[in-house]
């Protein structure tokens, strides 16, 4: 087997990392959806990776409403689905919970990062009953589009 050279962290390297860490020579299991918040940019960062199942969906819900006690209204969300796979159905419900969150709160702004259109998982169609006209909704197919535009919305 060959090594390959240690990448260095930047955006691009995290598309090249699998969902999966290696410890041991054993495959484990790493966290597949993660919640985030930059108070100082007005943004809660939600990511989705591998194989997303109702639970973990479930648990980040509770995340989503504890961060944004603290953001004003006109906030923006990214979300980053470039490294998943798949996720449960049932966990349907728990995305609509924290779009509900999301809209309650105000989002002023939601990005969506989907490089593949097939793995949109409902969010367009989730997206017309749980967010309202007025939250503008904006999806890219690369890190680095999603992060202009986000980089633009800051500008006002």
């Amino acid at each position: 087997k060959t090594r390959r050279p240690r990448q260095s962290y930047d955006h691009d390297a995290l598309a090249a990392v699998p969902p999966f860490s290696i410890v041991s020579g054993k495959k484990c299991k790493t966290t597949m959806y993660s919640v985030e918040s930059d108070k100082s940019r007005r943004l809660i960062v939600i990511s989705a990776a591998g194989r997303v199942t109702r639970q973990e969906v479930e648990a980040a819900v509770s995340q989503v409403r504890e961060l944004l006690k603290d953001f004003a209204p006109g906030f923006r969300a990214l979300t980053d689905f470039r490294l998943l796979e798949a996720m449960d159905a049932a966990a349907a419900r728990h995305v609509a919970e924290i779009m509900d969150a999301l809209a309650a709160k105000q989002v002023g702004y939601v990005v969506r990062v989907m490089p593949d259109p097939l793995k949109d998982i409902g969010l367009n169609i989730l997206s017309h009953f749980h967010y309202g006209p007025e939250i503008e909704i904006a999806t890219f197919e690369t890190l680095a589009d999603a992060i202009e535009s986000l980089a633009e919305s800051g500008e006002d």
